[in-house]
């Protein structure tokens, strides 16, 4: 605009400058008398003049043609309540765009207030949605379309026992690298948007211990990512102990149909051995030859053996009803290791108590059977070229989710620990790993402890040896069969 007005002045300037050097030529080759140069001047003042103001018209023309439009827009302007127009169009105009300005405003402050409450909506949607992944009991873990976590609740960081403070941003492999087989299907998931529906995979935890997860895996539809990109979410639930309950239920059935079945024909086989010993010490007192001898204590001695084992498997097949008590497991398990302290020299092997025992309603005989039983296996299973020759024997009491108070026992040794084939087959009867034994302890321990109403579950340590758990609720009786 200011640029066109410059044009035209410059032109209207240029217009008089000419009619000025007009002038001038008509009055040089005008004639030389006045009467002649006068005509002649007025006539050029006068074309001069109709020039000038007929370009001061277009200019002004010209000049006033935005203000009109001006006008034309604020008569057309939608006012919601506009006043009679005033004479004075400057005026109408100024008071049209001052109420137009005042709608503006209005309609700012509006646009704000409703953009503060869509702010404060959202937040409130986002703390919501916050609350409710905070209090999912199982573990959740979403992924974007590039394998990074996005969420991740306390559940699932307790359960990947991810290290650091921020692990938001980790990649699937680095955040889930103690379960290779979870991260397999994470990956497979964001490749093909395949959904994995309660699938049971292992996590091996820092200090080594094993957990068993169920994993639901699936697809999360991301629309505004191009190609078609997705990511997962994956749902993370520790059965870890459903699992051992579960397998400690099915291998008490069966060791109680195993003992049902077999504890007649134990007894008969006690009777046979009864038999046995009478012909062995009557051949002892027989008058025989160093060799007959010989034979007959080497016999006396097998039946003796046959007839200690088929007595354990006896009180295995059939459980005697329990003796319920008030009784001090810190008592009752320096009880044990006194008896034992002739064992632990013998192998030179240190025995270590500490933690906090409860105290425990159980039948003393029996507990006090299964853990010497335990605390002696532990003490065998150190090897002689072992350095270091500990057994350790923890106290813990605990509350699980329903407050329900239960008394932990943990004997650890410092062997070679258990293969993990044999880790569900090493409390079955007759099952042993040792050169000189029947393989009734550990199943007669097992026992034991269920009809208590616990558990006894074993595992192998991170830093090497077993691990044996017995666990009793507190002061209560279950099952007094």
């Amino acid at each position: 605009m200011v640029n066109r007005t410059r044009l035209v002045l410059m032109m209207l300037g240029g217009v008089i400058l000419l009619s000025g050097l007009f002038a001038l030529g008509l009055s040089y080759f005008a004639p030389d008398t006045a009467a002649a140069r006068g005509p002649v001047l007025l006539s050029v003042f006068i074309a001069i003049l109709l020039v000038s103001l007929l370009s001061i018209i277009l200019l002004l023309r010209r000049l006033l043609r935005p203000y009109r439009q001006l006008v034309g827009e604020a008569e057309r302007a939608p006012v919601a309540a506009r006043a009679t127009k005033p004479r004075d169009e400057g005026q109408f105009v100024l008071e049209t765009f001052q109420t137009i300005v005042a709608q503006l405003q209005a309609q700012q402050r509006e646009l704000e207030a409703l953009s503060a409450r869509d702010r404060a909506r959202a937040a409130s949607a986002e703390r919501f949605s916050e609350r409710i992944v905070a209090s999912v009991p199982s573990g959740l873990i979403a992924f974007d379309a590039n394998g990074l976590a996005t969420v991740v609740n306390a559940p699932a960081r307790a359960l990947v026992e991810a290290e650091g403070g921020e692990i938001e941003g980790r990649s699937v492999r680095e955040l889930l690298g103690n379960s290779p087989d979870l991260a397999e299907m994470v990956e497979r998931c964001l490749q093909t948007g395949e959904v994995y529906r309660r699938e049971e995979v292992t996590a091996t935890g820092n200090v080594g211990q094993v957990r068993r997860l169920g994993a639901t895996v699936a697809p999360i539809d991301l629309s505004t990512q191009p190609d078609g990109a997705r990511g997962a979410l994956c749902l993370l639930t520790d059965l870890t102990e459903v699992l051992q309950l579960r397998e400690q239920v099915a291998l008490k059935r069966n060791l109680e149909s195993l003992g049902e079945m077999s504890a007649g024909l134990a007894h008969e086989f006690k009777n046979a051995l009864a038999t046995l010993h009478g012909y062995a010490q009557l051949m002892q007192s027989l008058k025989l030859d160093d060799s007959g001898q010989e034979a007959s204590t080497a016999l006396l001695q097998e039946v003796r053996n046959l007839s200690e084992m088929v007595t354990a498997f006896l009180n295995f097949a059939r459980p005697q009803p329990l003796d319920l008590t008030d009784v001090s497991l810190r008592e009752l398990i320096a009880e044990c290791a006194l008896e034992l302290r002739a064992l632990y020299e013998e192998r030179r092997v240190e025995l270590i108590l500490e933690g906090n025992f409860a105290d425990v309603r159980v039948d003393e005989r029996m507990l006090r059977q299964a853990l010497l039983n335990l605390i002696r296996n532990a003490a065998e299973a150190i090897g002689e070229e072992s350095a270091d020759r500990r057994v350790q024997v923890r106290g813990l009491s605990q509350h699980d989710a329903t407050g329900t108070a239960s008394a932990s026992v943990e004997i650890q040794d410092t062997g070679e620990g258990i293969e993990p084939n044999n880790l569900q087959r090493i409390f079955i009867p007759f099952f042993t790993t040792k050169s000189a034994g029947h393989g009734v302890g550990l199943a007669l321990a097992h026992r034991v402890i269920t009809d208590h109403g616990g558990t006894l579950t074993a595992a192998n340590a991170h830093e090497g040896g077993a691990i044996f758990t017995i666990r009793l609720p507190e002061q209560a009786t279950i099952n007094p069969n």
